[in-house]
């Protein structure tokens, strides 16, 4: 018995491409894994809904048998072009505001404050490490990971090892050494 994405895979390879079934097949899955990086589930929905608008507007691809490939890899993108201008409009703001002093914030604002600060790590970090950085936290094995990126399936541990190492480097000179004790 295969599983409902492989059956549409195999309809990818037909010169009959079935965008629909293809569609609600994987929406859901694309979505989520948006949601993870923006965290606002309404903006997840449109950015997977721009991304199949892309995939839908390039027919080639649904040919070329990497159809959920490259519409994963689109939608991170997409995705992490959001943190990107997420992260502009945050700096652009704080720059508009006098700080106060910060008081001893809760544990709920604690957690939010650093969920905050790892979206603008992954923003600053190149988009090939970002996005092998979300992939694996969306709980993809290596082998799914190397087709959606299109890598070579040896090279994703050591990939993933050196994008865990920018992004310790980069939090480390944004924001100084974690403190745990939170």
């Amino acid at each position: 018995m295969n599983a409902p994405g492989k059956a549409i895979e195999a309809t990818v390879l037909d010169d009959a491409f079935d965008f629909e079934a293809f569609f609600h097949v994987r929406y859901e899955r694309i979505a989520r894994a948006i949601v993870q990086v923006v965290r606002d589930p309404a903006r997840a929905e449109e950015i997977a809904a721009e991304a199949f608008w892309k995939f839908w507007r390039n027919p080639k691809v649904a040919q070329s048998g990497q159809a959920f490939g490259w519409l994963y890899r689109t939608a991170v993108r997409m995705a992490i072009d959001e943190l990107r201008k997420e992260a502009r409009r945050i700096r652009h703001e704080n720059s508009q505001i006098i700080r106060q002093p910060d008081k001893t914030p809760e544990e709920a604002h604690a957690a939010a404050e650093e969920r905050d600060r790892v979206r603008l790590v992954l923003a600053s970090l190149d988009a090939r490490q970002a996005g092998l950085l979300l992939l694996r936290n969306n709980d993809l094995s290596y082998a799914e990971v190397a087709a959606v990126l299109d890598l070579n399936p040896a090279s994703v541990g050591t990939l993933i090892s050196r994008a865990q190492q920018a992004f310790r480097k980069e939090y480390v000179t944004q924001y100084g050494e974690p403190n745990y004790e939170r």
